[in-house]
C-alpha cells in the first residue's frame, strides 16, 4: 500500500475544522467547525477519456454548500446512507437532521436537550436507528423518522463514544475514563469490557474512537477482527467479537483523535499527532494497520492539529480535517493481482462467502475463470503461470514428501491462466514475499527463504532438462535457507543463469545465485527497501523503498571505495519520489515505467519521456509497448470486467518511428531507427517498406528483427514479375483480405483467391467462388468445401444445416453422426440401407442403433457387416433371446445356450426368478420357464397366499408349457415340410417330446394346479351366492387335487358346503376324513370333533335327498367324465364347447354367458 497527498480545499474565513465525515455511497462530504460552520462538498470528475478514470481524472467541486443554522462549533457530523440524511451537532447540543432535496441539503429536523453537549452519533447498519450520546451520560436512540424510541440516563459517566455491532442488537459505549460498557439495544446493560490494551499503563486515559465494521463487503479472512477501539495514549485492541478474549493490540506511539475502517474492512486509520524527534514540534500523523495489527504506512501531514479523517466509499482516497483545510490523500492499494499470458488475475471478497473470490480474465477473448480460495495471502505471476499463496486448511492432506516434524502452516498453489491447478507445495514459512521465474518460485519470510524448481508439462530445451534432473537427483527441487546462514548452500555456479536477491529490514540486500542458491554478494543501504525489481540481463537493481523513492544499483560497475579496494557494484545518481509500482520492459535492460502519484514516466538509461496521465497498474512493458490495468475500476465491479480498463501505451521511439514513416520517408525512419535499435522498430520499418514494395528495405528490417517467415516472404515477392500480384500478396500479409480477393479477380486468379479463402478457413467464400466459374478440379473442390461448411456447422451444433452440406458433399461418416445427434433414426437407417455391403461406417451404425435400443436394425447393420456374432452380442445386450438364440442357430455359433444358462443361473443367484422365467421365454427355452413358474406357485402355496394369485401362476405356467407343445410342432413341422400328413407331424414332435424329456409330469400335467384353484375358488363363490348344491358337487370334485391344495381346505369346503346343503351324510365322511389327518394337532383334532358332535346331535348323518353322488367316481379313474369349468359339474353330453389353449370342457348353455375361459382367459370362439 502506499499513499500520497493530492489535493488541498481551504475553508473560507479560516475557521477552524473539528469533523469531517465522507458519505460512502454518494459521495458527499460533510466538515463541521467553529463558529456554526457546516459545508457538504462533492468532488467528481469529468473525464471521457478511459485513461484517466480514477485517481487520475481531474477532480472538481461539483458540490459546494453552506449549510445555516448552527450557530457553535459544529463537533459531530455522521451520515445515514441508507436514507440521504446528514446528523449534525454542535456545542451547543443542537442537533439537526439534514435532508437532499432537488440537490440541495435543507433542515428537516432540530432537536436541543439544553443541557448538555453531544459527544458521538451512529446510525445502525441499516439506517433504521440513531443513537446519540451526552457528555452527561443520557443516551436517546431514535428512529429515522424522528421518533425517540428510547433513552436512558448513564449516572455519573461521561460518554464519549458510541458504535453499534453491526446485527444491531448490541451497543458499545465510550467512557472518557477510559472504559467500555457494552448495552443490549434496548438499553440494558451487559458487561464492562476488559481493556487488554491498557496493560501497563498509567495516568489519565479516554476513548477517542470505536469503529465496528459492518462486513457489507465481505471479509478479507474468515473470522477477521473487525471492531476497533482506541485511546487517546494511542494504545489501540482490534477484536473478532465483543467478547473476544485474544484481540490485536496495537501501541500507535500517538496522540490519537480518531479512527475509521476503509469500505472493505482491510485497512485502519488511525489519526492524530506525534512529538517529532529531537524537536518539540508536533507533526499531524495518520497510521495505516490491517486488521492483524500489522502497520502498512505512516503518512505525515503539516498544519496545527489535526482534528479528524475519513474514508471516501471506495477506500482510494482518505479525507483529513487539519486546521482550516481538508487534506485529500491518494491511497494505491496493494491488491492481490497478477498478470499472466494475457490474463489479469485479480482478488477481492464477497459478503456472501468466506473464500475471496478470485478472477481469471482473459483479456484477449474477455473470458473470465472464476475460483473461491480461503484465506489467500497473495498472488504472484510470471509467464502463463502463477501462484496463490493460501493459509493451509487443517483438514488438507499434505503432501509425503514434507517434513513429518513440522506442520506445514502455509500452501503455494501452481495454477495456469485459466485457474487450473498443476501443482501445489506446503510450507512452514511465512510468505510474507514471493516472487516466481519461469523455472522457480522464490518465498522469504522475516528469517529465511524457500525455493522451489516447479515442473510443468511444456518442451523445455537440453539445459533445461539436464538442469531439472540434476536438481531432482540432488534433491534440491525445494529448499528451505536461513537469510544468515553464511557458507555456500549451492554446488558449482556453472548454471548461474539467473539471480535472487533478498532485501532486509536493515537496509542490507543479498545476492544468491541461482539455481544453486549461493550467496554472492551483500550490499548495505541506509533505508529500508519495499520492493525489488532486476532488470532483464540482471544488471540493474531498482529499489522502492518503504517511503517511495526509487533508486537504482548497477550490479555490474566496478568502482573503487574509500578504502582504495575494487568493488562490485555502485549506487546511481537517480532518485524519484511518490513511487509506487515499476516494471522493467521484459526485452530492454535500459528501458523502465514507474508510476509516480497519477502519472506513469517511461525512462530510457534513465531519461524520462514526457509523463501520461494514468491511475493504472502496469502489467508488462514488452515491444515498446506498456499495458497497464485499472484495477482500481475493474474492482468496483470486478464481476463484470471491462476492456476498455486495460490500456495500451507506446513508448515515444515507437511513436517517433511511426511518425517519420508516415511523415518524412523510409530512409530517415531507418536512420533513426539504426541509432534505436529494436525489433519492434524494425518490424514496423519492415511492414511500411513492404507496403511501398520496397523489397531491398523490407529484407534488411527483417534479417534485422530476426523474423525468417517475413524474410522468405520478401524472397517469394521479389520472385513474382506482376507488381500487381505483388500488391495483393502484400494485401493479403496485413490481412486486408477483401482487397487481395479483389485484386486477385481483377487478374482473373480465381484459383489464387479460392487459396486465399481456404487458407483463411472460410468456406463459404470458397463455395462462392467456385459456383462462379467451372472447372475440372472443382468437384473435388466443391465437395471440400461442403464439407467444411458441414464440420462448421456441425461444430456448433446445428446439425440440421450440416445434414444439408455433408449430403452435398457425400460424406456418409458425419451424416451418420448428424442423423444420430438428430434422433433421426428413420434416415440413418436409410443410410445403412444405402451402403455397400462391408462398408466400414456399418459396425459404427450398428453401434448408434445399439445405444437408442433399436435391436432389429442394429443386426441388420452388424449382418450386412458379416457381423454375426457382434449381432448375437446386441441382441443379448438388449434383452431380446428369442432374436438371439434364433441367430445363433442360423449362424451355427453353440455358445449361446451356454450364454443363456450362465445368464440365468446369475438372476436365479440374485433371487430374480421373474427376471430369469422372462428370460427364458423371450429366448423360447419355454419349458424352463415353465418349471420356474411352477416353482414359484408352489412357493406360495405353502406361504398360503391368497388363491387368485396362486391361480394365475399356475394359469401362467401351464401357458409357458403350452408354448412348448406348439414350438415342438413348428420345428418338426418345418422338418418334414410337404413330406408328412399332419397326424403324422403332431405324432413326431410327441415323440420328440417323450425322447427329450425327463420329466414329464410338467408337461403332462401342467393344467392341473390351475384346475384345482380354480374349482377352489368356483366351489367357494358358489357358497357365498347361494348355491349350495352346486359348490358341494364342485367341493366333492376338489378331492381329485389333494396333492396341491391341502387336505384340511378342501374337507373343510365340502363338510361346510355339504352342511349348508343338509347332505350331513357327505358333511360326516367329510369330518371322518378331517378328524384322521395327520397334519392336524391334537388340539384342532378336538375342535373338529367338538363341532361334528354339535351337528350330529341335532341332525342325523344321512343326506336328505337322492344325490347322484354315488354315480360320480371318488378317484381319479379311466373312464371318468369331464368336468365343466364353469359350473364345476361332470359333462354327460355328447355336444360341449372345448377351449382352443387349454383344452378344458363347458357346457354349451353355460359358456355362452362368457367371453372368456373362466380357467385360462383366453377369448371363447
Amino acid at each position: 500500500m502506499f499513499i500520497y497527498l493530492s489535493k488541498k480545499i481551504a475553508i473560507p474565513n479560516n475557521n477552524q475544522l473539528r469533523c469531517v465525515s465522507w458519505n460512502k455511497d454518494q459521495g458527499f462530504i460533510a466538515c463541521g467547525g467553529e463558529d456554526g460552520l457546516l459545508k457538504v462538498l462533492k468532488l467528481e470528475t469529468q473525464t471521457d477519456d478511459t485513461r484517466l478514470k480514477g485517481l487520475a481524472a481531474p477532480s472538481n467541486l461539483s458540490m459546494n454548500q453552506t449549510l445555516e443554522g448552527h450557530s457553535g462549533a459544529v463537533q459531530v457530523v455522521t451520515w445515514n446512507e441508507q436514507y440521504q440524511k446528514l446528523t449534525t451537532s454542535d456545542q451547543n447540543g443542537l442537533i439537526i437532521v439534514w435532508m437532499l432535496y432537488k440537490g440541495s441539503w435543507y433542515e428537516e429536523m432540530i432537536n436541543n436537550r439544553n443541557k448538555s453537549v453531544v459527544r458521538s452519533m451512529s446510525w445502525n447498519a441499516d439506517g433504521q436507528k440513531i443513537c446519540i450520546v451526552y457528555e452527561d451520560g443520557a443516551v436517546i436512540v431514535g428512529s429515522v423518522d424522528g421518533n425517540r424510541i428510547w433513552g436512558k440516563e448513564l449516572k455519573g459517566l461521561q460518554l464519549t463514544q458510541v458504535a453499534w455491532s453491526p446485527d444491531s442488537k448490541i451497543l458499545i459505549f465510550g467512557m472518557a475514563n477510559g472504559e467500555i460498557h457494552i448495552y443490549d439495544s434496548q438499553g440494558n446493560f451487559i458487561v464492562k469490557l476488559v481493556l487488554q490494551c491498557l496493560a501497563n499503563v498509567t495516568g489519565a486515559v479516554s476513548i477517542v474512537g470505536i469503529h465496528w465494521y459492518s462486513g457489507t463487503e465481505g471479509y478479507v479472512e474468515p473470522d477477521c477482527p473487525c471492531l476497533a477501539i482506541c485511546l487517546d495514549n494511542g494504545r489501540c485492541q482490534i477484536m473478532r467479537h465483543e467478547h473476544d478474549e485474544n484481540p490485536v493490540l496495537i501501541d500507535t506511539g500517538i496522540n490519537v483523535v480518531g479512527i475509521q475502517w476503509n469500505y472493505c474492512g482491510s485497512v485502519l486509520a488511525i489519526a492524530g499527532s506525534q512529538v517529532s524527534a529531537g524537536q518539540d514540534k508536533q507533526i499531524n500523523v495518520v497510521q495505516f494497520y490491517t486488521p492483524f495489527g500489522e502497520h502498512l504506512r505512516t503518512l505525515k501531514v503539516s498544519g496545527k492539529q489535526m482534528y479528524a479523517a475519513s474514508w471516501e466509499g471506495g477506500g482510494l482516497r482518505i479525507a483529513l480535517a487539519v486546521d482550516s483545510f481538508i487534506y485529500f490523500a491518494n491511497i494505491r492499494p496493494d491488491y492481490k493481482w497478477g498478470y499472466c499470458s494475457n490474463t489479469v488475475v485479480y482478488a477481492y471478497t464477497r459478503p456472501d462467502r468466506l473464500e475471496y473470490c478470485v478472477v481469471f480474465w482473459d483479456t484477449k477473448n474477455n473470458e473470465k475463470y472464476v475460483k473461491y480460495v480461503r484465506s489467500l495471502i497473495s498472488i504472484t505471476t510470471c509467464g502463463d503461470f502463477c501462484i496463490l499463496a493460501t493459509k493451509a486448511d487443517e483438514s488438507s492432506p499434505q503432501d509425503e514428501n514434507e517434513m513429518e516434524s513440522v506442520v506445514a502452516m502455509y500452501v503455494l498453489v501452481l495454477c495456469n491462466s485459466i485457474g487450473t491447478p498443476l501443482d501445489s507445495k506446503y510450507i512452514d514459512i511465512d510468505p510474507l514475499f514471493i516472487t516466481m521465474t519461469k523455472t522457480h518460485v522464490i518465498v522469504a519470510s522475516k528469517e529465511a527463504f524457500y525455493t522451489w524448481q516447479y515442473r510443468v508439462a511444456k518442451k523445455l530445451t537440453a539445459m533445461e532438462i539436464n538442469q531439472v534432473a540434476r536438481t531432482r537427483k540432488e534433491g534440491r527441487e525445494s529448499r528451505i535457507y536461513h537469510v544468515d546462514d553464511e557458507s555456500s548452500v549451492g554446488g558449482d555456479g556453472t548454471l548461474d543463469f539467473s539471480k535472487a536477491f533478498s532485501g532486509r529490514e536493515s537496509g542490507k540486500i543479498q545476492k544468491y545465485s541461482l539455481p544453486n542458491v549461493s550467496l554472492m554478494q551483500k550490499y548495505l543501504f541506509n533505508y529500508r527497501s519495499y520492493q525489488l525489481s532486476l532488470n532483464c540481463n540482471s544488471s540493474r537493481l531498482a529499489i522502492i523503498d518503504i517511503a517511495g523513492v526509487l533508486t537504482f544499483f548497477d550490479l555490474e560497475t566496478r568502482i573503487t571505495d574509500s578504502t582504495g579496494q575494487q568493488v562490485l557494484g555502485e549506487q546511481l545518481k537517480f532518485e524519484r519520489k511518490d513511487v509506487w509500482d515499476m516494471k522493467w520492459a521484459n526485452d530492454n535492460p535500459d528501458l523502465f515505467a514507474m508510476m509516480e502519484k497519477t502519472r506513469m514516466y517511461v525512462f530510457r538509461n534513465l531519461d524520462p519521456e514526457e509523463p501520461i496521465q494514468t491511475s493504472g497498474y502496469i502489467c508488462n512493458f514488452e515491444n515498446l509497448e506498456i499495458k497497464s490495468v485499472l484495477l482500481d475500476e475493474i474492482l468496483k465491479e470486478p464481476s463484470q470486467p471491462n476492456k476498455d480498463y486495460i490500456i495500451n501505451f507506446e513508448i515515444r521511439s515507437l511513436r517517433d518511428s511511426r511518425s517519420l514513416i508516415e511523415t518524412v520517408g523510409i530512409e530517415d525512419a531507418c536512420m533513426f531507427i539504426e541509432e534505436n535499435p529494436h525489433p519492434r522498430l524494425w518490424r514496423l520499418l519492415a511492414e511500411a517498406a513492404l507496403q511501398r514494395l520496397d523489397l531491398k528495405t523490407a529484407e534488411q528490417a527483417f534479417v534485422r528483427c530476426k523474423d525468417y517467415q517475413g524474410i522468405e516472404f520478401v524472397k517469394r515477392l521479389g520472385n513474382l514479375q506482376s507488381e500487381s500480384m505483388k500488391q495483393a500478396e502484400v494485401a493479403a500479409y496485413f490481412g486486408r483480405f477483401e482487397e487481395a480477393e479483389r485484386m486477385y479477380l481483377n487478374m482473373d486468379r480465381r484459383d489464387l483467391a479460392i487459396d486465399l479463402r481456404i487458407k483463411l478457413g472460410d468456406w463459404f467464400r470458397v463455395l462462392q467462388l467456385l459456383k462462379t466459374g467451372s472447372g475440372d478440379a472443382d468437384d473435388a473442390l466443391l465437395e471440400q468445401a461442403y464439407n467444411a461448411i458441414g464440420d462448421y456447422f456441425a461444430d456448433r451444433q446445428k446439425w440440421m444445416n450440416a445434414v444439408q452440406y455433408y449430403v452435398q458433399g457425400r460424406n456418409q461418416e458425419r451424416l451418420a453422426e448428424c442423423y444420430y445427434m438428430l434422433e433421426d433414426y428413420e434416415g440413418l437407417e436409410k443410410l445403412a440401407n444405402a451402403l455397400p455391403e462391408n462398408n466400414k461406417l456399418l459396425p459404427e451404425i450398428a453401434h448408434m442403433f445399439v445405444t437408442v435400443g433399436m435391436c432389429e436394425q442394429a443386426v441388420a447393420a452388424f449382418l450386412k457387416c458379416n457381423q454375426a456374432k457382434a449381432a448375437v452380442e446386441t441382441c443379448i445386450h438388449l434383452n431380446q433371446w428369442n432374436k438371439a438364440v434364433e441367430l445363433a442357430k442360423n449362424h451355427n455359433m453353440k455358445e449361446i445356450g451356454s450364454l443363456l444358462a450362465k445368464y440365468a443361473s446369475h438372476l436365479l443367484e440374485k433371487n430374480k426368478i421373474l427376471e430369469a422365467i422372462e428370460l427364458y421365454r423371450k429366448a423360447h427355452h419355454f419349458l424352463d420357464a415353465a418349471k420356474l413358474m411352477f416353482k414359484i406357485a408352489e412357493g406360495e402355496v405353502k406361504k398360503r397366499t391368497k388363491p387368485l394369485r396362486v391361480k394365475k401362476l399356475y394359469v401362467l405356467a401351464a401357458l409357458l408349457v403350452e408354448d412348448y407343445h406348439e414350438q415342438i410342432k413348428n420345428t418338426q413341422r418345418a422338418k418334414l415340410k410337404g413330406r408328412r400328413s399332419e397326424a403324422t407331424t403332431a405324432l413326431a414332435g410327441l415323440l420328440e417330446e417323450d425322447a427329450s424329456l425327463s420329466d414329464n409330469r410338467i408337461i403332462d400335467n401342467a393344467w392341473r394346479g390351475a384346475e384345482a384353484y380354480h374349482f377352489f375358488l368356483l366351489a367357494q363363490r358358489q357358497l357365498y351366492e347361494g348355491y349350495v348344491d352346486a359348490a358341494m358337487k364342485t367341493a366333492l370334485h376338489l378331492r381329485d387335487y389333494e396333492d396341491i391344495i391341502p387336505s384340511v381346505e378342501i374337507y373343510s369346503l365340502l363338510a361346510l358346503s355339504a352342511c349348508a346343503n343338509r347332505a350331513f351324510g357327505t358333511c360326516s365322511k367329510a369330518f371322518i376324513k378331517l378328524e384322521s389327518l395327520d397334519m392336524l394337532t391334537s388340539e384342532q383334532r378336538l375342535q373338529y370333533e367338538d363341532l361334528a358332535l354339535e351337528i350330529f346331535i341335532k341332525h342325523s348323518p344321512k343326506d336328505g335327498k337322492k344325490s347322484d353322488l354315488d354315480s360320480l367316481p371318488e378317484g381319479r379313474g379311466e373312464g371318468k367324465l369331464p368336468t365343466c369349468v364353469v359350473t364345476g359339474r361332470p359333462i354327460a353330453d355328447y355336444q360341449f364347447w372345448m377351449c382352443g389353449v387349454c383344452k378344458h370342457c363347458a357346457h354349451e348353455q353355460d359358456i355362452s354367458n362368457h367371453n372368456f375361459c373362466p380357467l385360462c382367459h383366453n377369448p371363447v370362439g
